[in-house]
């Protein structure tokens, strides 16, 4: 029934929001001239996919985990983007292929060697990953992987109908929370 719902409303959000998605690949075409960010993620079964985001980073960024990047590494219009959470909007085609759900764990990088052992030894990888879960509206990000782990499998374990549309409410309403980037020193 999930999937059912993630493929019917990732297909409602990519029709009306269509024209946003639009304006944002423009000014993002102008802000750092390549709009779209695709990068290798892990998924289900520990399969590699590509996750796709709008680009709030320059372009020759270093490919790290979001909480070790600098935030010097973000455009202005990349901060908007984030702030707004409408950098993940891209991630909806994730959803309709089948490589991500609207809720579940945030996918890590291939590199994150900690998180991935935490994930793997609590079956957190067999499931979808998702846009957002109850690690994101609790404000625990990829920084503190035991802990994540235990809260990505926390969410498996008691995912039903109910949450899968809290957790979503949740995040389109503002509780929904970004992975931290660090001050310039």
């Amino acid at each position: 029934m999930i999937r059912f719902f993630d493929i019917f409303f990732s297909f409602i959000g990519l029709l009306f929001l269509s024209p946003i998605l639009l304006i944002l690949f423009v000014f993002g075409y102008f802000d750092s001239g390549s709009p779209i960010f695709c990068q290798e993620r892990v998924g289900k079964d520990k399969r590699p996919f590509h996750l796709m985001k709008f680009r709030s980073m320059h372009v020759h960024s270093p490919s790290v985990a979001t909480h070790l990047a600098s935030a010097s590494s973000i455009t202005a219009f990349g901060n908007f983007l984030r702030k707004s959470k409408l950098d993940e909007l891209p991630q909806l085609f994730n959803v309709i292929t089948g490589d991500m759900s609207l809720v579940g764990p945030r996918p890590n990088l291939v590199n994150q060697t900690e998180l991935i052992f935490e994930r793997e030894s609590r079956g957190v990888y067999n499931v979808r990953p998702g846009i957002t879960g109850l690690a994101q509206i609790n404000k625990i990000d990829m920084s503190t992987p035991q802990l994540l782990a235990e809260i990505d499998a926390k969410m498996i374990e008691n995912l039903n109908i109910l949450n899968y549309f809290k957790f979503i409410i949740l995040t389109v309403f503002g509780n929904g929370f970004g992975d931290r980037i660090k001050a310039n020193t």
